[in-house]
């Protein structure tokens, strides 16, 4: 006879449905992100440095908690796309700095309206403006406990 293990079911593990949703999501913008040309991480990429151009590497992976290896090449083809350009500080050389050319600053008139249409296909009466505030919110808490966990 098989063991029942109950703390073992996807159900309820908090890793499943923040991986699920994570996907969904991601699959929900793409139809958005497919009309700029970009993919979801450029796109994250992308409204950081609309936030604080100018940023360095290390800026924009603690951001977006990406390590080195993940954003670097993210950041080659997003330069070879025209959206952004490398530079080396002029305090210290070691140090890569990401801005945004004028193709990438002028995206982000085209971007503007992507987190209303996002929250338009979710389909009427699904889920409202103030429920997505307040899981984001609560989102963005687990984050911050995680990270502190894990740095």
């Amino acid at each position: 006879m098989k063991e029942e293990i109950p703390e073992l079911y996807l159900e309820n593990q908090l890793c499943f449905p923040l991986y699920a949703a994570s996907r969904l999501t991601t699959k929900l913008y793409a139809p958005y992100l497919n009309e700029l040309d970009i993919t979801y991480p450029q796109y994250l990429v992308l409204m950081a440095l609309w936030q604080h151009d100018s940023q360095s590497v290390k800026e924009i992976g603690n951001r977006l908690y990406l390590e080195s290896n993940t954003l670097t090449p993210l950041l080659k083809r997003m330069e070879q796309k025209g959206l952004i350009q490398r530079t080396r500080s002029t305090s210290d050389e070691r140090t890569v700095m990401i801005s945004l050319t004028e193709s990438g600053q002028d995206m982000k008139e085209k971007a503007k309206e992507i987190p209303h249409k996002l929250i338009e296909s979710f389909g009427e009466g699904s889920v409202n403006e103030e429920e997505l505030f307040n899981f984001q919110r609560a989102l963005f808490k687990l984050v911050s406990t995680l990270n502190k966990r894990t740095v």
